[in-house]
C-alpha cells in the first residue's frame, strides 16, 4: 500500500485573489492548497460565449469567470472533483442550450430566485463545498474599452473579447461605466486581508480592471495587507504581444500610479534580465521571488502544486518572526 501524500497544514492568513478567467483559477487552485481563508474577487466584463449570451438576454452579471473561480476552489475529494466537473460541463448537443455551462445556468437561476448576487454565489459555494468565497468586483456588468496602436495611429476597441483578440498592441484600458461601484463585500475582504494577490491572468482584461474600480483601488492603497503580483508565464498574442515581465509591471504602474507592492513572483525561466526585473519591481517597493511554477508539458500554464509551494513560502516567511 502506498504511503499517503503529506500535506502541510494550511496557513491561517486571510488571502484575497483578484483576477479572472484561467489565470485566477490557477491562482485559486494553488491558494486553497496553501491558505485556510481564500476569497476571490472576480472581473465582470466578459461579453463572449455563454456568459455574453446570458448577459445580453437577461441583463445579469457575466457568470463565467465566477463559475471558474468556484470550480477552482472545489476540493480534491470525490465531492469536489465531481462538482467541479458538473459546473464546468458545457452542453454540446445543439439547440438553445448549446455551449452553455451548467454552472452559469445554476448561478443565474439562483440570482433570479434570491435577488442577491453575493448570497447566490455563497449558496453555490456551499453546495460545492468550495474552500473559499467568490465575489464579483462590481455588482454592475462592465465593459472594457482599450486604446490600441495601429499603423495609422490609435483606435478604440470595446468589449472584453474584442480587446483580448485584437491583433494591434493595447496601450491602455478604461471601464464603461468609468467609475463603477465596487461590490461592498469585496472592499471589506481587501481591507481585512493579510495578503492580496493580483494576477496571473489576461493583463488588460482580467488583472488591471480591478485597479480601475475606485473603491477597490482605494482599498488596495489603504489595506494593511501585503500585496503580491504573480506574473504570467508568457505574453498573450495581441493583448501583451512581446511583453517582458518588466513590461507587465510597467503598464500596471501606468494604470495604478502610487500602488505599492511587497512581492513580485515570476517563473525563473521567464526572466531573461534579472537586474532589470529587480529594478522595475523596486519601483513598487517590492522584492522579487523567482520560482519554478510552470507545468512540465511546455504549455504556458501554472502548476497548482508548484504555485502553492511558492505562495506558501512567500506568505509563511512573512509570518515567521
Amino acid at each position: 500500500m502506498s504511503e499517503p501524500t503529506f500535506r502541510p497544514p494550511l496557513l491561517p492568513q486571510r488571502v484575497v485573489a483578484l483576477g479572472g478567467g484561467h489565470g485566477l483559477a490557477a491562482s485559486l487552485s494553488a491558494l486553497r492548497r496553501a491558505c485556510a481563508h481564500v476569497t476571490a474577487v472576480v472581473t465582470v466584463a466578459d461579453d463572449g460565449g455563454s456568459s455574453g449570451r446570458l448577459r445580453r438576454e437577461m441583463g445579469v452579471l457575466p457568470p463565467g469567470d465566477l463559475r471558474m473561480a468556484l470550480a477552482a476552489l472545489c476540493g480534491d475529494d470525490d465531492w469536489g472533483r465531481t462538482w467541479s466537473r458538473v459546473v464546468q460541463h458545457r452542453f454540446r448537443s445543439g439547440g438553445d442550450l448549446h455551449d452553455h455551462a451548467v454552472g452559469n445556468l445554476l448561478i443565474v437561476a439562483l440570482w433570479e430566485l434570491l435577488g442577491d448576487s453575493v448570497a447566490a454565489l455563497d449558496l453555490v459555494g456551499r453546495l460545492l463545498e468550495a474552500q473559499g468565497r467568490v465575489l464579483p468586483m462590481s455588482l454592475t456588468p462592465l465593459d472594457i474599452e482599450a486604446e490600441v496602436e495601429t499603423a495609422a495611429g490609435t483606435r478604440t476597441v470595446r468589449g472584453q473579447v474584442a480587446v483580448a483578440t485584437c491583433p494591434d498592441p493595447v496601450r491602455s484600458i478604461s471601464l464603461v461605466p468609468a467609475e463603477p461601484d465596487a461590490c461592498p463585500e469585496a472592499v471589506e475582504a481587501i481591507l481585512e486581508a493579510d495578503w492580496v494577490v493580483l494576477g496571473p491572468g489576461s493583463w488588460f482584461t482580467s488583472v488591471i480592471p480591478h485597479l480601475l474600480v475606485p473603491d477597490l483601488a482605494k482599498a488596495l492603497h489603504e489595506t494593511a495587507a501585503r500585496r503580491v503580483v504573480a506574473l504570467n508565464l508568457a505574453a498573450q498574442p495581441g493583448e501583451t504581444d512581446g511583453f517582458s515581465p518588466e513590461n507587465h509591471l510597467e503598464v500596471l504602474r501606468e494604470h495604478a500610479p502610487g500602488l505599492r507592492l511587497d512581492v513580485v513572483l515570476a517563473d525563473s525561466a521567464t526572466v531573461s534580465d534579472r537586474a532589470a526585473f529587480e529594478r522595475m519591481a523596486g519601483t513598487f517597493g517590492a522584492r522579487t521571488v523567482l520560482a519554478r511554477v510552470a507545468r512540465d508539458d511546455g504549455t504556458p500554464r501554472h502548476d497548482a502544486a508548484r504555485l502553492a509551494t511558492a505562495y506558501r513560502e512567500i506568505i509563511g516567511a512573512a509570518a515567521t518572526p
